[in-house]
């Protein structure tokens, strides 16, 4: 059936004439007359029958009056645009996929933001073990964090900081003891970090352009694995100082600038556009970008991003 035609035999009910109910639509007596035929074949039951000069309903047009007009309230609010929500009252749990370093960094101011306004809001940190996968898609990840990359084409995005990688070692390496140029960081041994195994990146580009080559003698899936392990030996690992100052400290760890052209590492969200207007999903991406802008700055002052999407 024409849905239109419930929004016709609700005015007619409630005005019980045929000329009213067109005033009230916009439409002509000869349009409604029509609809009012259709409609008393689909329910078989004339509806309105004359009783003088006036139109009466009959038991059955009485009947489905209320649930009528019922019915077309309950489709009006399906239909209106959502409205706001209060995050003290939201019962919900998001997924965000990460990397360790960005979590350490993270999490904690993360979580103090969504306790002071939504104590029930849950968070779930997935490795980065779907990067690269449709979990955006399938709605397995509400929120990819980081370096972002082989993205579907749909995925909206947010740029959110640039950041740059440092080098560390452990606190009496000898590498401390002179000027580390380019020559004596490629002469140490250094730790890869991926989690496909990859021993070559940007570094070695850098070094490459200059004559030289590095030795990556161990590969370990995760920025944490590489500092302990920076921490028992003689190995160099990568990091990003400004956000866990007081752990690599306490891990016995010093860092130093990597002597080489490199670009920062340019971080951002990612989520699927099916997300992109719901009102609690939005709350939720702005408190992560704004825990992301909160980390510590660069010790240069370098450049964030960060605009609302």
């Amino acid at each position: 059936m024409d849905l239109n035609l419930l929004r016709v035999l609700d005015v007619l009910l409630q005005e019980n004439s045929v000329t009213r109910a067109a005033e009230r639509l916009g439409t002509s007596p000869a349009a409604v007359s029509r609809a009012l035929a259709r409609l008393r074949r689909a329910v078989g039951d004339p509806l309105l029958v004359r009783a003088g000069q006036r139109m009466v309903p009959t038991p059955r047009a009485l009947e489905l009056r209320e649930e009528v007009g019922a019915l077309l309230r309950g489709c009006e609010n399906v239909l209106r645009p959502g409205t706001g929500f209060d995050p003290a009252h939201l019962r919900r749990t998001f997924t965000v996929q990460a990397t360790d370093l960005l979590l350490a960094g993270l999490a904690g101011t993360l979580i103090d933001r969504l306790r002071a306004r939504a104590p029930q809001v849950d968070v779930v940190f997935l490795p980065e073990a779907l990067e690269g996968g449709p979990a955006l898609r399938q709605g397995a990840v509400d929120v990819e964090l980081g370096v972002l990359g082989h993205l579907d084409p749909e995925i909206r995005t947010r740029p959110l900081t640039r950041v740059p990688l440092v080098g560390v070692a452990r606190d009496g390496h000898p590498l401390f003891e002179g000027r580390i140029d380019a020559r004596r960081f490629a002469a140490a041994d250094h730790i890869g970090i991926s989690r496909l195994g990859r021993r070559l990146g940007p570094i070695d580009t850098a070094l490459a352009d200059l004559g030289l080559r590095r030795r990556v003698a161990v590969v370990v899936p995760s920025h944490t694995s590489a500092m302990l392990l920076a921490r028992d030996t003689d190995l160099v690992a990568l990091t990003v100082a400004q956000w866990l100052p007081g752990t690599v400290s306490a891990l016995g760890l010093r860092t130093f600038p990597i002597p080489l052209d490199l670009a920062p590492l340019d971080l951002g969200m990612a989520w699927h556009p099916r997300t992109a207007a719901d009102p609690a999903h939005r709350w939720f991406r702005d408190h992560l970008a704004a825990s992301v802008r909160a980390l510590p700055a660069p010790p240069d002052g370098g450049p964030r991003f960060g605009a609302a999407a």
